[in-house]
């Protein structure tokens, strides 16, 4: 079958079989790896993407579920500098493999599009569906914290940054 998926604002389109999941079109039909391939269970969140604004786990979405749909995935956060959320996993040290990062941004985003200044626990909640091996979670918590600072201090949303663009 034919899909045509918006994918970080550019229409793209691919002939695919009709069982391809979501992150295999965006890692392997379009060469974005960012996204990342982890358990295919929605268990780990490491394949957390946005379909039509609404974090979704890629790995038990069809790609045909996506036709005529927007996505988002974690290439698609970065514009002319960093967002707050990826400077700050850079700057409270958020990550340690990497392997739940992309997920996890995703998550961070929705969130502090949603609440821009959640505290701990409401943080805790939102990531609980992600799951991370290295970090105990508590460089995560403060990376969030820091991109809600940030964003608080710059007085513009992501959302905003967004529709400045456009």
């Amino acid at each position: 079958m034919r899909v045509t998926i918006e994918v970080n604002g550019r229409e793209t389109s691919a002939d695919i079989e009709d069982r391809l999941l979501l992150v295999h079109y965006l890692r392997n039909t379009l060469g974005m790896t960012g996204t990342h391939w982890g358990c295919d269970t929605s268990n780990c969140g490491a394949c957390t993407v946005w379909l039509d604004g609404l974090p979704v786990k890629s790995c038990t979405t069809l790609a045909a579920m996506a036709d005529g749909r927007s996505v988002r995935s974690v290439e698609g956060l970065e514009g002319d500098t960093l967002d707050p959320v990826q400077q700050g996993f850079i700057e409270e040290h958020g990550l340690q493999c990497g392997f739940c990062t992309p997920g996890m941004m995703m998550v961070a985003r929705a969130l502090l599009d949603r609440d821009p200044d959640p505290d701990e626990a409401t943080i805790r909640e939102a990531i609980s569906g992600n799951l991370c091996r290295c970090t105990g979670y508590e460089n995560i918590v403060r990376a969030i914290r820091w991109a809600a600072r940030k964003q608080a201090e710059t007085g513009r949303s992501d959302r905003e940054a967004e529709e400045a663009v456009l």
